[in-house]
């Protein structure tokens, strides 16, 4: 069964919903686990490769951008707006608008959402269609 956490944070901050983000993606890495960022255009996702060469000293997260072509390493962060390709289908990071569609390798999604009504909107939309696909769906607010 999918798992599905949702992370709210208390501002309005696309940037701060951005550095959360890869504070997630770093802590998913770590514990050995090569996940999808989904995001809305190629310029979000520019912005997040951008933010995970930068968002902490010291810190190392192979990643690169999708554009649909393999990757040329296995190991490696995936970030785009296209489908996660199989092998990076187990772990999903949204950070796009839209409902992410899981596969069957799919076992966990984070939603990171920040606090304005935009964004809200939409998390909830997505919330009631993993409630009714039958996901456990637990929802974290205090950041």
């Amino acid at each position: 069964m999918t798992e599905v956490s949702f992370y709210i944070l208390p501002t309005e901050s696309l940037q701060d919903r951005h550095l959360f983000a890869c504070k997630l993606i770093e802590k998913a890495y770590r514990s050995g686990c090569f996940c999808y960022v989904m995001t809305d255009t190629d310029e979000q996702s520019q912005i997040i490769d951008n933010l995970l060469w930068t968002f902490r000293a010291g810190s190392f997260i192979p990643h690169q951008i999708y554009n649909g072509a393999p990757p040329e390493i296995e190991k490696v962060i995936l970030i785009g707006s296209l489908a996660a390709p199989e092998p990076w289908q187990n772990t999903l990071f949204n950070l796009s608008s839209h409902y992410p569609d899981p596969g069957q390798l799919t076992t966990r999604i984070f939603e990171i959402l920040d606090n304005s009504e935009a964004t809200k909107v939409h998390g909830r939309n997505r919330y009631r269609r993993y409630q009714q696909s039958g996901m456990k769906l637990t929802t974290h607010k205090d950041w």
